[in-house]
């Protein structure tokens, strides 16, 4: 009997999908805005970050949602840290990435603490191995990060090298 409605019973669905996915892609920019790893962000803070207006940013939020461009969401995921566009649109997306940035607080947190190898260890199922492995790894990582930070520090201020001192 769905022909009883015809054709304007798909156009009412699109637009309560529509509807549903502005509502979640608000619920999700609320969520990631107030538990970010860095800490919460108002709306202010998130649209200096990334060049999205409050209001753009408070409609987005609002229980109606609002219309969103795909630059918008890519302005507003990058200058969240995320680089996966559709954190905002897909549930599954969503959710992986909230338990990497997750993982990622506890590392950083196991690291100020010196426990890192036994917090890998537990959240991943990984071996004593791999896990000492991995963590020698991200020591690397951290320390030619630091070491390549401090050597463009000291380029950027030599003579001759454009700046001022």
């Amino acid at each position: 009997m769905s022909d009883i409605h015809g054709a304007g019973s798909g156009a009412d669905e699109v637009e309560e999908g529509l509807n549903l996915t502005r509502s979640a892609v608000g619920e999700r920019l609320r969520h990631i805005r107030e538990h970010h790893p860095e800490g919460p962000l108002t709306r202010a803070e998130l649209a200096e970050r990334s060049g999205v207006s409050m209001r753009t940013i408070a409609a987005l939020e609002s229980s109606d949602g609002a219309n969103v461009q795909v630059d918008t969401l890519i302005k507003l995921t990058h200058s969240l840290g995320i680089r996966r566009v559709a954190y905002l649109l897909d549930a599954d997306v969503f959710e992986q990435v909230n338990q990497e940035l997750a993982l990622s607080r506890q590392l950083r947190e196991a690291r100020d603490a010196g426990v890192e190898a036994v917090l890998l260890r537990n959240s991943t199922g990984i071996s004593d191995d791999a896990a000492s492995t991995l963590n020698n790894l991200l020591d690397a990582i951290v320390g030619a990060a630091r070491q390549a930070k401090g050597r463009l520090r000291t380029e950027t201020s030599e003579p001759g090298s454009g700046e001022s001192p």
